[in-house]
């Protein structure tokens, strides 16, 4: 057991210096996309989760379903919020 644990802590330090080093030489002209297809990806978790919090896999697969319903949820929502503000940066103001 421990070194399933420490290899897949391995695994997830590398996946997060492998991701910041990807998302870090993202031109911003690309962000908008990228955001987009993040939340894409994140609404398909989202419903993935609803499945596993409402089957009746147990005590423990439901309650782990609600956590990632929720963090899903803010997931998604966070996204679109962001994709919107990126959105209105390229919008043209007034003419003066």
């Amino acid at each position: 057991m421990p070194e399933k644990l420490i290899f897949g802590f391995y695994i997830f330090t590398l996946s997060i210096f492998v991701g910041y080093q990807i998302i870090s030489k993202v031109p911003a002209l690309l962000h908008t996309p990228l955001m987009s297809a993040t939340n894409a990806i994140s609404g398909i978790s989202l419903v993935a989760s609803l499945v596993v919090a409402g089957g009746k896999y147990g005590h423990l697969s439901t309650m782990l379903g609600t956590i990632a319903v929720a963090s899903a949820t803010i997931n998604v929502v966070g996204g679109f919020l962001i994709t919107d503000r990126m959105l209105k940066m390229f919008k043209k103001g007034p003419k003066s």
